[in-house]
């Protein structure tokens, strides 16, 4: 497969290649104990995985090994999207382990979203003999060729020898230029076979060169549309953090004084009580953010991607804009929407420059005027912040219990979220004030992300809390990993949003589907709205819970939530699960409805923005 380069930024510490008069080390092992030698070497601590047959020759030396913790899943599932939560709240590469056909494809989906949002991550998987390769031996299943579209680069390995360089190759390539996930694929023979490990390795990689350090020229020429811009938007999206650029972004954003959007990939990249910040844009952004893109005469992209979440009608969006497109992955940039001044390049070399290009203008000069720009963000900040209604019921909001657990929670906590309301919740009510403090699946939407990601997250942050807050269709899905959690020593909190439904789902049922819930009711079976035994919820995630060796909460009445949410955090030799039973009618706003035009965002429902007549000149 040939491997070009993709989008943003990393700073990770890399395997040396030998040379230079470096003294090597070299030991007579298996091709197994090659491989956890290989893992010690390169600086990974933690696995994630499930033993079987073909990678079982691989758990023997790892038991062995004191500087590889390996943490024993439920599903292969669980393992790869722990991998992914502990590569984005560490910064480092996250390893994942499986065994081959079932226990390969099983990784899949967390392959497919690690390489959709970017995570630095390696996945090991045992393959059958290299003579039954190609077969239909027992437990094969061809897992280069059924990743290939989905991660960065894979390895079949089927020589012993080979084991040490590309391990070193794999966790090279997963954690410089556009990060994303490695898969390497080892024959069990090549496992089970007498070699020689010799670290370090020279490592192979023709034709793979990330570009960095970005052109000058491209450079000035966007330091002066900054400046003579009259309504430029700096678009953040998540290569800003995977380059460990967010000190040199906010040097930028505050020398030139341009609002900041961030994505749902970058809470946390700019601090959301900054007054330059006007949001997250999008979908279900904020009104001021989505409007700003809409209106401004300039976007300068730091890696971001034009998705299709940000944009709605493409052909619509940002119509007076021109475009500034900085990115490490050159097919990016123009791929969604043509760039005026394209950039490639490291996104925290991009800014540091760009920092120094800006200085270089106002030294001669030119300053951009943004006043008038600045009345109108503030105007539209002001008439449409976000907000929620209480439900008349006296029941739980949904947004309410969010915005209480992030209120309460101690100071760098991090939040790992699932799939759908309680994930837009979760990113809107709150706030991000660092990095590494949101994880979530942004480009695949993968429910079932939270719970696994919150684990490894946990794992390699030890010391910090980590609230898990997922919907109960997310939480149905991976579960069983607190199983995993409870008898590994990781106490993560994890806060069901429980509307007893599929919530997402439910509101596009409600707004365009005439409120035909088809197949959304999650605590009732077919034609029921509610349970057979009324009161009762199946699951009932309290005693599930607590079969797990969890300590569960239930809350449901608003004037119990501050005491059940402190009660969860003072707890922390065990995983915490509260099961919150919320209003099952809340929606999501704003709102920009699939298809159609950023122009046509709702911040409620039935409430259009005005934004006057002038404002479109």
């Amino acid at each position: 497969m040939p491997m070009t380069e993709q989008a943003s930024g990393s700073h990770h510490p890399q395997p040396r290649a030998r040379g230079g008069g470096q003294s090597a080390t070299v030991e007579h092992v298996t091709g197994a104990q090659s491989l956890i030698r290989s893992l010690e070497e390169v600086g990974a601590d933690t696995v994630f995985g499930i033993p079987g047959g073909a990678i079982l020759p691989a758990y023997d030396p790892m038991m062995d090994s004191a500087r590889v913790r390996h943490v024993l899943v439920r599903h292969e599932q669980g393992a790869g999207h722990a991998a992914t939560g502990y590569a984005q709240a560490t910064g480092r590469v996250g390893v994942c382990m499986a065994t081959s056909g079932p226990g390969a494809t099983n990784l899949v989906t967390p392959i497919a979203d690690a390489h959709m949002d970017s995570v630095p991550m390696v996945a090991i998987t045992g393959q059958v003999a290299s003579k039954a390769i190609g077969t239909d031996a027992f437990q094969e299943a061809d897992i280069c060729g059924i990743t290939m579209p989905i991660t960065k680069h894979n390895f079949l390995v089927t020589k012993a020898e080979d084991i040490p360089r590309t391990i070193a190759e794999a966790f090279h390539i997963a954690s410089t230029g556009r990060p994303g996930p490695v898969l390497v694929d080892i024959a069990k023979d090549a496992l089970q076979a007498q070699t020689v490990f010799s670290w370090p390795p020279q490592l192979d990689l023709p034709g793979y060169r990330p570009v960095t350090k970005p052109h000058a020229k491209q450079i000035r020429e966007a330091a002066k549309l900054i400046t003579q811009a009259k309504r430029p938007v700096l678009y953040v999206g998540g290569g800003v953090l995977k380059a460990g650029a967010t000190t040199e972004l906010r040097v930028l954003a505050e020398l030139t004084g341009a609002p900041v959007t961030t994505t749902l990939m970058a809470l946390g990249a700019f601090p959301d009580s900054h007054p330059l910040h006007v949001g997250m844009p999008g979908m279900h952004g904020a009104v001021t953010a989505v409007t700003a893109l809409q209106k401004a005469d300039l976007i300068v992209a730091l890696g971001a991607r034009f998705d299709d979440r940000v944009t709605g009608k493409l052909d619509s969006f940002a119509p007076f804009a021109k475009i500034v497109h900085a990115d490490i992955d050159p097919a990016e940039i123009g791929k969604n929407r043509a760039a005026d001044v394209p950039i490639v390049g490291d996104a925290r070399e991009v800014i540091a420059d760009l920092v120094q290009a800006v200085q270089a203008e106002h030294t001669d000069g030119n300053t951009g005027d943004y006043s008038a720009w600045w009345r109108d963000l503030s105007r539209w900040r002001d008439t449409y912040p976000l907000g929620y209604d209480q439900p008349e019921d006296g029941s739980l909001s949904p947004q309410q219990v969010i915005q209480r657990i992030g209120q309460l929670a101690p100071e760098d906590t991090i939040y790992a979220a699932g799939v759908g309301q309680h994930q837009m919740w979760a990113a809107h009510f709150i706030d991000y004030e660092r990095p590494a403090t949101w994880l979530n699946s942004g480009g695949a939407g993968t429910m079932g992300y939270a719970v696994p990601a919150a684990m490894g997250a946990k794992a390699g942050m030890p010391d910090r809390t980590v609230w898990a807050i997922d919907g109960d269709g997310c939480f149905q899905m991976t579960n069983q990993e607190l199983v995993t959690c409870a008898l590994n020593g990781i106490p993560i909190k994890v806060a069901i949003i429980n509307n007893g439904a599929l919530g997402m789902v439910r509101q596009w049922q409600t707004l365009f589907y005439n409120q035909r819930y088809s197949n959304t009711v999650l605590h009732a079976g077919p034609g029921q709205e509610t349970p057979p035994n009324k009161g009762t919820r199946v699951p009932d995630f309290v005693k599930l819970s607590e079969a797990m060796g969890c300590v569960a909460l239930r809350c449901e009445r608003p004037e119990d939530l501050d005491k059940v949410i402190a009660e969860a955090n003072a707890i922390n030799d065990r995983p915490v699960v509260v099961d919150f039973i919320v209003h099952e009618d809340a929606m999501v706003w704003p709102m920009v409805a699939a298809g159609t035009s950023n122009d046509e965002v709702m911040a409620a429902r039935g409430v259009r923005p005005d934004f006057g007549d002038g404002e479109d000149d």
